[in-house]
């Protein structure tokens, strides 16, 4: 049983007041004193309210786990099975193209190496962006990037899509070229050059025509395109109308290359192709400069813009070129067990428009 409670008044009388009452009257100052719970009815509110807490506390964790169980359920997106092309929009994007044709009897050493050394040649020494370079070769993971004529014409058709002025773009291809007999009329020679996709066997090559309207003619004022074609058959491959022929000791002269028939021109930009040989001749390959096979072309132009100092003229870049492949050809020759060729494939540069070679700068 309760017991009685003693309360004081605030004028000091003590009081008795029954279990359970809320309130009490002072006898002598007649002051009513409100009485505060017991301490069991205290503890029982407090339970109450840490109850509460609890509860709150265990309501918002469920809310926090339901999204994350939501998420951890979803199946997971499927693979992306063909990487996306990298953006047309930059001041400077590349396309590079490198075909061994394995397991080929026609099959190539060191085109995929000569890719690889000028992709890096462009991020290192030029500056361009890697996101902003199309690798086509065999040794690419993505369908997209195998060097089939389907991929190689899309891949040409990026590299100048939406250009502008003050774009750098670079075409490099590394691989077989050709010749085959020219139906239109357009070619001096009434032969037009052409370049061998992996498919070629079924799918066909690629013709200059095609790619002079593909790469060239789209070019607007104020962008500049740089083709490094190292294959055969190669001089003319981009239809250019205008050859550089260079002598041995400099003096050079321009050479007009098209009939007149069909525009072979830009649309205001400027096209400057630095191929590994004439129409006419075979490209050339030596393990001289690297200890392994590789294609001259490449490797004399990397060399070539790395020694020249900052801002060379083309016609500097030319003469350094000439003189590393002579005089790789030149120790090849010592070799016994090398057949040399009868006459020494060179560089040769074409382009939309006659310069002054010694005097117009290289800049890419």
């Amino acid at each position: 049983m309760a017991s009685r409670r003693e309360v004081r008044c605030r004028c000091g009388r003590w009081m008795s007041a029954q279990p359970g009452v809320s309130s009490i009257q002072c006898s002598t100052c007649h002051t009513v004193t409100q009485l505060s719970s017991s301490l069991v009815d205290i503890a029982r509110g407090a339970n109450r309210v840490l109850q509460g807490i609890q509860q709150l506390r265990r309501q918002h964790k469920q809310q926090q786990q339901q999204p994350q169980q939501q998420i951890m359920a979803q199946p997971p997106p499927p693979p992306k099975l063909l990487e996306p092309l990298p953006s047309p929009f930059g001041k400077k994007r590349a396309v590079i193209c490198g075909l061994d044709y394995k397991g080929k009897s026609y099959s190539l050493e060191g085109c995929i190496s000569d890719a690889k050394s000028m992709r890096t040649f462009l991020v290192k020494q030029m500056g361009f962006p890697i996101d902003s370079i199309l690798m086509l070769t065999e040794d690419e993971a993505s369908p997209q990037r195998i060097p089939t004529k389907k991929n190689i014409r899309k891949a040409m058709r990026w590299l100048v899509e939406g250009n502008r002025a003050r774009d750098s773009l670079v075409f490099h291809y590394s691989g077989h070229g050709s010749q085959q007999k020219d139906y239109n009329g357009d070619e001096v020679d009434g032969q037009d050059e052409a370049l061998a996709p992996l498919d070629h066997e079924t799918e066909g090559k690629i013709i200059d025509d095609e790619i002079n309207k593909t790469l060239v003619r789209p070019l607007v004022h104020g962008a500049k395109l740089h083709a490094v074609i190292d294959a055969c058959n190669s001089g003319t491959v981009l239809d250019l109308p205008s050859v550089c022929r260079m002598e041995r000791n400099g003096f050079y002269e321009w050479e007009r290359q098209t009939s007149g028939r069909t525009y072979k021109g830009t649309n205001g930009g400027t096209a400057i192709c630095l191929s590994a040989c004439d129409d006419h001749e075979a490209s050339g390959y030596t393990p001289v400069f690297t200890g392994k096979n590789a294609g001259a072309m490449t490797y004399s132009f990397i060399k070539a813009v790395k020694t020249a100092g900052p801002a060379p003229t083309y016609g500097h870049l030319l003469n350094l070129m000439c003189s590393a492949i002579r005089e790789a050809q030149s120790r090849l020759a010592r070799d016994e067990n090398y057949t040399s060729p009868e006459e020494t494939a060179e560089p040769l540069l074409t382009s939309s428009e006659e310069f002054d070679i010694y005097a117009t700068k290289f800049v890419l």
